[in-house]
């Protein structure tokens, strides 16, 4: 499922940004959604999950911080990151798979540059 990323920048600590994930399936209902992150030298790692059925899941790393949400009418995800560390500084990368069958698909990212 084709994802497009919008919303990344930089930003100073403590600052909010506010990411989206527009999805082109008139299945998205149907997807869980999630997040991930990788910062330079490091693997990619899983910020954040809503599911189709709305439950999340965050990364501790993030938790309390950082809000997913899902706009399934307009066939959109968002990751909300308040308080926003140096240590957040990575590209974002939207996620899709669908809750039945094995069809997946990945944004092409978008940075988040956080600084002190």
């Amino acid at each position: 499922v084709p994802l497009v990323e919008s919303g990344g920048g930089s930003v100073q600590e403590g600052g909010s940004l506010r990411l989206s994930c527009a999805a082109s399936s008139v299945t998205f209902h149907l997807y869980n959604m999630g997040w991930y992150r990788q910062a330079p030298g490091k693997q990619r790692e899983m910020v954040a999950f809503v599911n189709s059925d709305n439950s999340t899941f965050y990364s501790d790393s993030v938790k309390g911080r950082f809000t997913i949400s899902r706009d399934n009418p307009r066939f959109l995800a968002h990751l909300q990151m308040n308080d926003l560390k140096p240590e957040d500084t990575a590209v974002y990368y939207c996620y899709a798979r669908h809750a039945n069958f094995h069809v997946e698909g990945w944004g092409q990212g978008t940075q988040v540059t956080v600084s002190s």
